[in-house]
């Protein structure tokens, strides 16, 4: 039976979009050739013979004569930068207005509604900040007044960070639920929970328990595919990216190690039409925002460490795709996304590799997923 697979990973752009200064960003951002230089190279031998480094000049990553897969670059349609935009569009949905950002923060009547329907009595910071910076200068003041951490970044996003071992996890949760109902009149993309611990003396996020609350999207592919009868499997924050619109089963992950052992897992047990749909987000939240371009690096190694074993894992008939939803270069002032192009690496076993060029609009995966499936 045939079966697509989509592996994003999270911010891996490859140069600026032509309207990049629109959105904030410099002409000189590319996330890939700013990390392969940074780092003196990358070792990436799978990604090599798929043919990554036919796209463009990147340092370590070798032209390859014959690849095993099609290859390109994909520029986006949607007015956006963030996870969100580009996921939609990846599964057909072109966002044609922006979501709404806050670059002074949440106006007055969105935090009263929050506090007044939350009954959290009242919120910390309510400005653009890192993550990582924000919950270390507020974690004192957390604990003395019980407010939650209320933060947002150049993109749309709501962010709740608490400390679990000070006010449960389920009531974060249930705080992120609210703000999604009071923001859906605002058009703010996702809300998002930020669960921090103190470990080692350091509060320190929690990867596995964060969760994304977004915008149920209109109308994808993947609604499609679910009404034609395909299991639909959402590894990662596939889920929450969508709403669970579309996605008949799911699975949170901790890193991107477990969420490619998921994928290679599914490829070898699932034997029905099916569609996997992962994320890799580690690039994104770990090293990209924080400008951590040697981390980076390595992630993107540990991800072709599983090239292999997942064309081995393949069936005759399934097609793989790796791209990637936005840029963030760790190389470049500030730690918010970037906008940028992404690549395209197209494989199955009965079609051979070769230059697909420049495609406008990341739909063109929809496209590819529906086609191949239907």
């Amino acid at each position: 039976m045939k079966r697509a697979i989509v592996i994003v990973i999270d911010s891996m752009g490859i140069g600026a979009m032509d309207d990049c200064t629109e959105f904030k960003d410099v002409p000189e951002c590319n996330t890939l050739k700013n990390v392969c230089e940074f780092n003196g190279g990358l070792h990436v031998p799978n990604f090599e013979k798929m043919g990554l480094g036919n796209i463009q000049d990147f340092k370590g990553i070798a032209k390859c004569e014959n690849p095993i897969a099609q290859y390109g670059t994909m520029l986006e349609k949607s007015k956006g930068k963030d996870t969100t935009t580009g996921h939609w569009e990846m599964m057909g949905l072109v966002s044609e207005k922006p979501f709404a950002t806050f670059p002074n923060g949440f106006h007055a009547e969105i935090v009263d509604k929050f506090i007044n329907e939350t009954n959290c009595k009242g919120i910390l910071a309510n400005r653009p900040a890192s993550g990582t910076a924000i919950i270390e200068e507020l974690h004192e003041e957390h604990h003395k007044t019980g407010f939650p951490i209320v933060y947002t970044s150049a993109d749309s996003v709501f962010q709740i960070a608490v400390d679990t071992d000070f006010i449960p996890l389920e009531t974060l949760y249930k705080w992120c639920e609210t703000a999604r109902k009071i923001l859906d009149e605002y058009n703010v993309s996702r809300v998002i929970a930020r669960p921090y611990k103190i470990i080692d003396g350091k509060p320190t996020r929690i990867s596995k328990d964060r969760r994304d609350y977004s915008m149920i999207p209109s109308h994808t592919v993947l609604n499609d595919l679910e009404k034609a009868g395909l299991k639909i499997l959402g590894i990662g924050k596939i889920e929450d990216i969508f709403s669970k619109s579309g996605i008949t089963h799911a699975v949170h992950t901790g890193s991107n190690k477990e969420g490619l052992e998921l994928t290679l897992d599914a490829i070898k047990q699932e034997l029905d039409k099916s569609f996997i749909f992962t994320n890799l987000v580690d690039t994104d939240m770990l090293y990209g925002h924080r400008n951590d371009a040697k981390g980076y690096g390595k992630a993107i190694e540990e991800i072709d460490t599983y090239i292999n074993d997942i064309i081995n894992a393949m069936q005759e008939e399934d097609l793989l795709i790796i791209t990637a939803d936005h840029g963030c270069d760790p190389t470049v002032e500030g730690t918010d996304h970037t906008r940028e192009k992404v690549p395209v690496l197209m494989y199955s076993k009965t079609n051979q590799g070769g230059n697909l060029g420049t495609i406008i609009g990341f739909d063109y995966v929809a496209k590819l997923v529906k086609d191949y499936l239907q």
